[in-house]
């Protein structure tokens, strides 16, 4: 009987040099942990670099920019204490550290959040800013033209705003505000600071600025829906 012949068995791949590894010691080990500390340290270190940069043009850096270039100034000032010892007719006290005030002695009673033919009293009109209200006032200068602006302003948006005459002032715009970053809704909180804006002319640019920037963060804050016109 004829042998069957074996089938040669297939070529084997080829395969490349083998690598040789050398163990770490404790040397190596110490170096890359340095390393790590390395990255690791100058990544703290630039995020402490990009919030200090970010802490320091905070604040109110942005709305001051804004209101300076719309020809405005702003004032701030330590608030006073908000008591309720004004008498209703005021137009002066030792504790207002602004004019037209923007915090310290107010009379018990808030005046109805609207827009105003006449002057308001001060020694309601910081109650209203206390609640976290915005109150603008107009000199007897403004032209018409900038006093129906700063009413369809108003119209836009009216919660918590304030809007009357205030003769004193000539031709100058005056926006108030009393702002406490502290405080918690229905409750009082840090007494915080006034803002004092005056500006030659309407610019919604500005007063949108300073409004979206204070407004509903009164010292003893009441909810926007509460701060409706006729309220």
């Amino acid at each position: 009987m004829a042998r069957k012949d074996r089938a040669p068995d297939p070529p084997k791949r080829p395969q490349g040099p083998k690598r040789r590894t050398t163990p770490s010691g404790p040397k190596d080990a110490e170096r890359r942990r340095r390393l790590l500390y390395l990255v690791g340290g100058a990544g703290i270190a630039a995020l402490a670099v990009a919030l200090a940069f970010v802490f320091l043009a905070g604040g109110d850096t942005d709305e001051r920019e804004v209101l300076e270039a719309a020809g405005c100034t702003l004032q701030t000032a330590p608030a006073a204490v908000g008591e309720h010892t004004a008498e209703l007719a005021a137009t002066s006290d030792p504790k207002w550290n602004t004019d037209p005030p923007t915090s310290g002695p107010h009379h018990e009673q808030p005046a109805v959040w609207g827009s105003y033919e006449d002057p308001i009293p001060f020694a309601q009109s910081i109650h209203n800013l206390e609640h976290g209200g915005i109150v603008i006032h107009y000199g007897d200068e403004v032209p018409e033209a900038e006093v129906e602006a700063i009413r369809a302003f108003y119209t836009e948006d009216p919660r918590g705003m304030l809007v009357a005459p205030l003769a004193k002032l000539g031709d100058q715009i005056a926006l108030s505000a009393w702002t406490s970053e502290e405080a918690v809704l229905g409750e009082s909180g840090d007494q915080g600071q006034g803002f004092l804006a005056k500006c030659p002319r309407f610019d919604e640019d500005a007063f949108s600025t300073f409004v979206d920037e204070h407004r509903f963060k009164g010292p003893e804050r009441v909810p926007p829906e509460l701060l409706t016109p006729g309220s």
